[in-house]
């Protein structure tokens, strides 16, 4: 329903995604009012993953949207490339997803449409949801009318057999994305798109970990119960979903390792399992080899040496347990000190770079440090705009608990004066961008009728647009420089041979094009070349070259019976060469004598400017 280019907002500097809907659409209401939804639904969400909505309006009877530009790759492309991912990549993308999604539901909206292509995965490791053309409130419970909306791999059962779509229907869709992260492909499959929805109404999911067994239980559930076919048995939003996904990555992260217990018989090994028998306490035991109790022999004790012995006893024992209350105190006076105003009081602050500020405060708040309210905006070339560049103090400074720390949030990159280069030589150009804080990328060779070889015709940004005229540019950003190679050599009128040799002398390519007639280049000459015009001929490039077949051929015109002061008027001005009996220009004879012929005869194709020879009567 639209075409979707990259632009720049001249205003704010900054490159945007322009979505701009098919003309032959604006005349259909409910195309227009599911464009402006789009920018509706995503205006309402400001969270980071979902994609930004900048603006919507219309230009005539062309609607538009302005919306947040993210280079990067869809999760489509990724499983293409991948087919199955790991464990943790598919709970991150699943972390993402369910974010930005539970940030819709709360805000009343279900998107309706969500599938692998509408995952974008940016270069700098963001993910976001886009495409919410389809989105509705949830309140609503509305209908999709007489046609399925969506991509019918990932409908739900109730979409496809009620056309009826709440927040679980976008939970049904998760989890058929889940599986296929994990299992490397779609549950159902057919050929034709009702095969498929007939499964989506009538089967059941299976479990990915039967396609891959790696897949640990924990996700084998959770998708089973994302994809129940009865909306009631799902998770009744996205938070919840995500609440239990994070309950499941805590789970995993926290199993033990193989443990080894060494005893003096033998060793017990307990190998690493996700799951743990209801039955055991989960302690390790060790088996000793039974030792034989001897019985040793009664022996016969005066009642006053008994009574000292005991008494000794008792005094040993006194004096040990002494021994050990002190040493006791000691450990605890040391442990409380080193906890409470010792090394072990310290924090350290965690590396937070390249996250979001959501997460870099949750991030620090875990090892029980504060976050400043405001953060400090700073330029940064590398950090995405609105990502976190580091914290004040810096990660890995020492802090006491409940310390502050300030987030460094990124503003993007600055923007500089860009010097103006075009009419420099290459490399006073380059020197010039490297001072003003900028990046050289590389240099295009292009012919050109204006500039001296060498000379800097044009500067391009990353993208490839012209950014000669511009007064800024964003710092450590790449620029190329378009650079003349000289004019094309002219080589009209020269023979194809001829034209051909002088242009792959400088790297062109001739190629043999149309032969035309032509009055003024004589035959087998040159006439043309194209592409001639400026910023189209690059070295390596094929030139065209129209050969001339010389005049065209004219018709001997037929001046049979004509008087001769007549006939030679219309030949001459034919444009023919005449061989005649010079005696019939006589004043009196060129008045009576008449052609009885010509040579060619009338009516012959010939060159302008060939000899016709004329017969008169006698």
């Amino acid at each position: 329903m639209a075409t979707v280019y990259l632009a720049t907002d001249l205003r704010l500097e900054r490159r945007v995604a322009l979505k701009v809907m098919h003309g032959h659409l604006a005349d259909d209401s409910q195309y227009k009012a599911r464009f402006i939804q789009e920018a509706r639904s995503a205006a309402r969400l400001a969270h980071p993953n979902v994609v930004n909505v900048y603006d919507q309006g219309q230009d005539a009877e062309t609607a538009y949207l302005v919306m947040e530009y993210l280079p990067g790759i869809t999760l489509r492309d990724l499983l293409q490339e991948h087919q199955i991912l790991t464990t943790t990549q598919s709970i991150d993308i699943l972390e993402a997803v369910l974010s930005g999604l539970a940030a819709a539901h709360q805000n009343g909206i279900v998107h309706r449409d969500l599938k692998p292509e509408n995952v974008l995965l940016a270069d700098d490791g963001r993910i976001k949801i886009g495409d919410f053309g389809l989105a509705r409130a949830a309140t609503a419970n509305t209908a999709t009318g007489n046609a399925l909306l969506g991509t019918i791999a990932y409908l739900s059962p109730e979409l496809v057999t009620r056309g009826i779509a709440d927040t679980r229907s976008d939970i049904y869709a998760v989890g058929i994305m889940l599986y296929e992260m994990l299992a490397g492909e779609q549950p159902f499959k057919g050929e034709q798109a009702f095969q498929i929805a007939h499964q989506h109404a009538n089967d059941t999911v299976g479990v990915p970990s039967e396609k891959n067994p790696r897949v640990p239980p924990q996700l084998d559930e959770l998708v089973l119960w994302a994809t129940a076919r009865n909306p009631d048995q799902r998770p009744r939003d996205a938070k919840t979903m995500l609440d239990q996904l994070r309950e499941i990555e805590t789970s995993l992260d926290e199993l033990p390792s193989s443990t080894v217990v060494f005893a003096t018989q033998r060793t017990a090994v307990i190998p690493r399992s996700s799951t743990r028998s209801t039955g055991e306490t989960g302690a390790t035991k060790v088996l000793r080899s039974p030792t034989t109790v001897r019985p040793q022999p009664r022996m016969q004790r005066d009642s006053t040496t008994a009574l000292g012995n005991k008494l000794r006893r008792r005094k040993r024992r006194g004096s040990i347990w002494v021994v050990v209350a002190v040493l006791l105190a000691t450990l605890s006076a040391g442990a409380g000190w080193y906890f409470g105003a010792g090394p072990g009081a310290l924090v350290a602050v965690p590396n937070v770079s390249g996250t979001n500020p959501a997460a870099a405060t949750a991030a620090l708040t875990k090892v029980d440090l504060l976050v400043a309210a405001a953060p400090t905006s700073v330029f940064n070339p590398t950090v995405t705009e609105g990502s976190v560049v580091g914290t004040q103090p810096e990660a890995g400074k020492q802090l006491a608990p409940r310390s502050t720390v300030t987030l460094l949030v990124s503003k993007g990159p600055q923007l500089l004066p860009l010097p103006a280069l075009v009419g420099l030589a290459e490399d006073v150009a380059k020197t010039q961008i490297a001072s003003a804080k900028f990046i050289w990328k590389d240099s295009q060779l292009e012919f050109s009728g204006t500039g001296a070889k060498t000379t800097v015709l044009r500067v391009l940004d990353a993208d490839g647009v012209d950014v000669s005229t511009a007064p800024s540019y964003f710092e450590r950003k790449s620029l190329s420089l378009i650079v003349s190679a000289g004019p094309v050599p002219r080589v009209e009128g020269k023979s194809f041979s001829e034209a051909k040799a002088l242009l792959e002398s400088v790297g062109l390519v001739a190629a043999e094009g149309q032969h035309t007639y032509s009055d003024s280049v004589g035959r087998g000459a040159v006439l043309s070349i194209t592409p001639r015009g400026p910023g189209t001929v690059k070295p390596g490039d094929t030139l065209t070259l129209a050969i001339s077949d010389g005049p065209a051929p004219v018709a001997v015109p037929n001046v049979v019976n004509m008087l001769w002061i007549q006939a030679k008027t219309v030949l001459q001005n034919a444009g023919f060469v005449l061989g005649y009996d010079m005696r019939a220009d006589d004043p009196f004879a060129s008045l009576i004598a008449r052609v009885t012929g010509t040579n060619p005869a009338a009516g012959t194709l010939v060159e302008k400017g060939s000899t016709i020879k004329v017969r008169f009567t006698s």
